[in-house]
């Protein structure tokens, strides 16, 4: 009997398959006490399961490349954190054996994570992967993972690590489905710039029979289970249709009339290059930089080796545009040597600018690399500071910019509310806005982006997050500058007409979304998706914003 159930789609695309489950095992060890004599052993097998987890995951990291590393490398310092395996230490001095002192020492701090505020508390599963990773080695067991197969299947599962989604082969894993994670959590993210269709935050997701046949549909968000004959051609009817109007849209973004949107391309690094290259990327909208600083989180990396990196982004766009934002640390991505241990609530503190600000010698460091690796080079860079609030953050990034001789316009990211209402002052101290989507609805919303329990209001279509990207247009189009969009929202084909027709001067998503993107704005005229956004904004819900710009569009 077919059934309909509804999740969050979060990477375009049908998937048709039997269900397969993400393999489990029993990982919590036995609270056996050792002698005391044999702790130093058990120290010993402690550190080394630590350092072959880490040195895996960043192996991974290496194959993964662009921003799949950047997420693996932070686990793996994560699986180092001193002061962890310094209670690590103490837990076995006392009778603990290896396995049990990890896995104790990691509940510990997992409470912490857990009640540091929902920001952190995202992070609990990544955490547990790297805990399962280092009790498996040391218990000899084989790690929970993506089940073997030789038929193609779709994966289910209650999360997925990002460990595990960085290396899935799209030659068997047909799609997959969480039962956690929200629109822009890690797994989500990555399943995007795979290419994979995915839905996430599907409740009961793992309790479907293993083997039971489902269509997953990665764009509503919607997952069939035992689908009739009928609507699986129906599905694959669709999709062999999109796939045919996606080979047909070629070159730059634009409506049906003209108007252009150019279409750029995130990227976390040189790895995601290729992809962003094949999809007709326009340049680069947001090349996140902190994977250089992911390598060792005790010191910043040498300007010679920014250089290196920063230059190899540049010269993939010879004449086009490619926007660099500095060093975003703090929050989820603490570095030793910058960010302060003891936050009460890191999301709401130091992080972004603030701490380049705090921390200047970092900063310049950063924008003195930028401005050696454009020297010779027909690039349009562009610098842009996240976290930006108000004016007097503006300023001070304009003016260490302008110290560090950096040949480039410098802009600021719009992610707290208060950048977007007082946009027009921001302008006057910066060349451009760029409005990061995932960031501004956590903080418009107080919803962390990881928790899937609250997938309602991280959704991009909230006519309050519409409103605020309106007004920062609007500041945009009054003082005569740009204003893109590089959040995860520009992604979604229905929502980019409407961004444009809110005023939004140019897009930027992972490359998979790319071509879906040029597409359905190759559709309409710039009047039809200005008359969407309105009726969008006219909403009260998310889905009703969604219903009302799609049937605008649609001619209902």
């Amino acid at each position: 009997m077919e059934q309909a159930l509804r999740g969050v789609g979060v990477s375009h695309g049908v998937a048709i398959g039997e269900v397969r489950h993400m393999g489990t095992a029993a990982l919590e060890p036995p609270a056996t006490r050792i002698p005391t004599e044999d702790a130093p052993r058990e120290q010993a097998r402690a550190q080394a399961a630590v350092d072959a987890v880490a040195a895996d995951l960043i192996a991974r990291g290496n194959l993964a490349g662009g921003e799949a590393q950047a997420v693996l490398e932070a686990q793996a310092l994560m699986a180092q954190d001193p002061e962890l395996m310094a209670d690590v230490s103490r837990r076995i001095a006392v009778g603990s054996s290896a396995e049990r002192g990890i896995y104790d020492a990691f509940a510990a701090y997992r409470a912490l994570l857990a009640a540091a505020g929902d920001y952190l508390a995202g992070r609990v599963a990544d955490l547990d992967d790297v805990r399962n990773r280092i009790v498996a080695r040391l218990m000899g067991v084989p790690m929970p993972g993506v089940p073997d197969s030789d038929e193609p299947y779709v994966l289910f599962a209650r999360d997925l690590a990002p460990a595990d989604t960085a290396l899935l082969d799209p030659t068997l894993v047909l799609g997959f489905v969480t039962e956690e994670g929200g629109p822009t959590s890690h797994s989500a993210i990555l399943a995007r710039a795979m290419g994979v269709p995915a839905v996430v935050a599907l409740p009961g997701a793992t309790e479907l029979v293993e083997g039971l046949l489902v269509a997953v549909d990665g764009s509503t968000g919607e997952v069939l289970v035992n689908p009739s004959e009928e609507k699986q051609a129906e599905l694959r009817q669709a999709a062999a249709e999109r796939k045919a109007a996606l080979s047909a849209a070629s070159g730059p973004g634009q409506t049906s009339d003209g108007h252009k949107v150019p279409l750029l391309a995130n990227v976390g690094g040189p790895g995601d290059l290729p992809a962003a290259l094949e999809a007709g990327a326009e340049g680069v909208g947001l090349f996140r930089t902190e994977f250089l600083f992911l390598d060792d989180s005790a010191k910043a990396p040498s300007e010679e080796k920014q250089v290196e990196a920063y230059r190899k982004v540049l010269e993939a766009f010879p004449e086009r545009r490619v926007v660099v934002r500095v060093l975003d640390a703090g929050a989820d991505k603490p570095l030793d040597f910058l960010t302060p241990a003891d936050e009460p609530n890191p999301a709401l503190g130091v992080r972004g600018l603030r701490t380049l600000l705090d921390n200047p010698e970092v900063l310049r460091g950063q924008l003195r690399a930028l401005a050696k690796a454009a020297e010779g080079l027909p690039v349009h860079l562009e610098v842009m500071a996240p976290m930006v609030a108000d004016r007097v953050d503006a300023r001070a990034f304009a003016v260490a910019c302008r110290e560090a001789g950096l040949p480039a316009k410098f802009g600021a990211m719009v992610e707290i509310p208060s950048a977007a209402l007082r946009a027009r002052s921001i302008l006057q101290e910066v060349e451009f806005l760029s409005l990061g989507t995932n960031d501004l609805a956590q903080y418009t919303f107080a919803a962390d982006r990881q928790v899937g329990a609250l997938a309602r209001l991280q959704d991009p279509w909230q006519p309050a997050l519409l409103d605020l990207v309106a007004a920062a247009a609007d500041a945009g189009r009054a003082t005569g500058k740009s204003c893109g969009v590089c959040g995860e929202a520009a992604s979604d084909p229905l929502l980019a007409c409407v961004l444009a027709g809110l005023g939004v001067t140019s897009l930027s998503m992972g490359a998979a979304s790319i071509p879906y993107v040029r597409s359905a704005l190759a559709k309409y005229t710039l009047a039809q998706c200005q008359r969407a956004a309105e009726a969008a904004r006219a909403a009260d819900t998310a889905e009703e914003a969604r219903a009302a710009a799609q049937q605008v569009l649609s001619g209902e």
